[in-house]
């Protein structure tokens, strides 16, 4: 087809924040958008054009060592927030990327996001290569101004060394979540092994390498992927929404098929409704700008063509939300085009199930890749949505609360709680969970799940005889009878006044009172030694020193007991069984 070809392939740089992302791709670039960010984490999701003449500058001969004819006109790199990893960045069916940069500091190895991103990579299918940062932190490291190999050779025994050792920690930790990898010169099959790439984005070494590896394998085993309709009409996803002097509300949009143009009509996806608009005007940054930068150069350009990062300027856009998906549209394929937009919102807003807990996020993308690791935790989900947490939100929850309380919880990944809707939950018994890391939330969710199903099954407990055992202590008889009152060390349970108490399988008597320095009780627990009055007993005759006797559990609460074992601990478990033993002698099928 004449109006196909080839685009570059959009790359997304993602990892832990503070690994060194936005750092990676200033190296790449030579420019300095780190610095001007706060604290020197990325602040927006941004996009890169480097075209191919930058690429073979930077990494010519090792390019050309691979004997490859480069149809790719560049590389689109995406450079996302370290808490939001690249799940804003989805297209219908998988990630808009078509190939990863994993940035790992080699130092730290691997952290909660970088487990994250690793998740998403393996949920999409996404193929990366690692970038192993921060070579120029190993300790004794001296830049060599060489290729990164041979500034590794260069380099103080004990520091190769240590590289070496830093790398294979890396090679097990890969191994762990099912990915074969090698350092990248050792590589025999790029299909079945992940390449890390040794680099230090500040000081450049590595980075050639990794464009090379970057590049080559785009261009080896994505170019039928790559191919797109310049002629055709428009597809991509919405990275930002944000408001620009002169412009009102602007999109930063990732354009990955086919051409836009000022004056198209374009559908993007939306919660209940798609937004139907034209485009007012198409501003595009120079090479190797940053639309992130408040200084970037932007020109206005009537067309925009795949694969390409692109501001649109378009009226009523103040609803939208990034992450949703852009079309171009017609005035023949609009009502469809409507259809296949919102079809694709739906897959991720989902109400698939009666009953379940619910999800918030602040993208269609983030929401995917939190609906993905709920569900791989067989949770069931009765509502996920983008967007701030609202009040429905809170009574759809407490609706929860009666029906099944362990429901009666709202995940809320990256997206605001107002001190209104804070407020507003207060007192109705249902738990919120927000976190701007998805792994945080789910760690939180899980343990507040543990725990709430314990105190549940631990109501069941109450109102029944617990398991208890206590030894009438030597030296310490009080009175003999009416009622024998007897120093009791406790040694395993809790024992309450009333409590029916049994020597030799028989009931003997009940707690009438208990006293600790002259203060009476109406429970004690193990390790405690107390005054305990027994009547209907004498010492001597029914009872003496150092016996040992046990609260009488009914048989019925016995039965119980045995279904909720998992709730007691082991010693109450050990006085069931010498108990039931007492009991069976004289009655063998007692308690089963």
């Amino acid at each position: 087809m004449a109006d196909t070809i080839i685009r570059s392939p959009v790359c997304s740089v993602i990892g832990h924040v503070d690994h060194g992302k936005s750092s990676l791709l200033d190296a790449i670039r030579g420019t300095n958008i780190t610095t001007k960010e706060a604290g020197g984490i990325t602040q927006a999701i941004g996009a890169s054009i480097i075209p191919l003449e930058v690429i073979q500058k930077k990494a010519g001969a090792l390019l050309k060592a691979l004997k490859m004819e480069f149809t790719i006109p560049g590389l689109l790199f995406i450079d996302t927030p370290g808490h939001a990893a690249f799940t804003s960045l989805r297209k219908r069916g998988g990630n808009l990327a078509d190939i990863a940069i994993l940035v790992i500091d080699i130092n730290e190895g691997f952290k909660p996001q970088t487990i994250e991103c690793i998740e998403i990579l393996k949920f999409y299918k996404t193929p990366f290569v690692v970038a192993a940062n921060k070579l120029d932190v190993i300790g004794g490291w001296r830049e060599k101004k060489l290729p990164v190999l041979q500034a590794i050779n260069a380099q103080e025994p004990t520091v190769m060394t240590a590289v070496e050792t830093k790398l294979y920690e890396l090679v097990g930790k890969l191994a762990e979540y099912g990915f074969n990898s090698e350092r990248f010169d050792r590589i025999g099959d790029f299909t079945k092994e992940i390449a890390i790439v040794p680099v230090s984005a500040k000081t450049g070494e590595g980075i050639p390498e990794l464009l090379m590896v970057v590049t080559g394998l785009a261009q080896k085993y994505l170019e039928n992927c790559l191919k797109c309709n310049v002629a055709g009409p428009a597809k991509g996803t919405i990275l930002e929404v944000k408001e620009e002097k002169g412009l009102g509300i602007t999109l930063d949009v990732i354009i990955y098929d086919g051409v836009i143009k000022v004056n198209d009509t374009i559908v993007i996806g939306g919660v209940d409704a798609p937004i139907v608009t034209k485009v007012r005007a198409l501003l595009q940054p120079a090479p190797l700008a940053e639309m992130r930068d408040k200084k970037a150069k932007f020109s206005g350009v009537k067309e925009a063509v795949a694969a390409t990062g692109v501001k649109i300027a378009a009226p009523e856009i103040d609803a939208v939300i990034a992450g949703m998906p852009i079309r171009v549209a017609t005035a023949e394929t609009l009502e469809q085009v409507k259809s296949d937009v919102q079809a694709e919102v739906q897959e991720v807003l989902i109400e698939t199930d009666k009953e379940g807990i619910i999800l918030k996020a602040d993208t269609i993308g983030s929401l995917e890749a939190l609906v993905k690791l709920v569900k791989d935790r067989n949770i069931s989900i009765c509502k996920a949505s983008v967007g701030e947490l609202s009040k429905k939100d809170i009574a759809d929850a407490e609706s929860n609360l009666e029906k099944n309380p362990l429901n009666a919880v709202i995940l809320a990944f990256n997206t605001p709680v107002s001190d209104e809707i804070a407020e507003f939950t207060k007192g109705k018994g249902i738990k919120v969970i927000k976190s701007d890391v998805i792994y945080h939330i789910i760690e939180e969710f899980e343990g507040w799940l543990e725990a709430e199903r314990r105190s549940l099954e631990e109501k069941k407990l109450e109102g029944l005889i617990r398991p208890c055992k206590m030894r009438i202590m030597p030296n310490y008889i009080f009175r003999q009878s009416n009622p024998a009152i007897v120093g009791m060390d406790i040694l395993v349970g809790k024992v309450k006044v009333g409590t029916q108490v049994m020597k030799d399988g028989k009931d003997i008597s009940s707690i009438k009172s208990i006293q600790h320095e002259k203060e009476s009780l109406s429970t004690v627990e193990a390790g405690k030694q107390v005054a305990i009055a027994l009547p209907n007993v004498t010492v001597g005759r029914q009872v003496s020193e150092d016996d040992v006797l046990y609260a009488s559990i009914p048989e019925p609460d016995f039965r119980k007991l045995k279904d909720y074992k998992h709730l007691l601990k082991k010693p109450e478990l050990d006085v069931m069984r010498e108990m039931a033993e007492q009991k069976r002698k004289l009655n063998p099928i007692w308690g089963m």
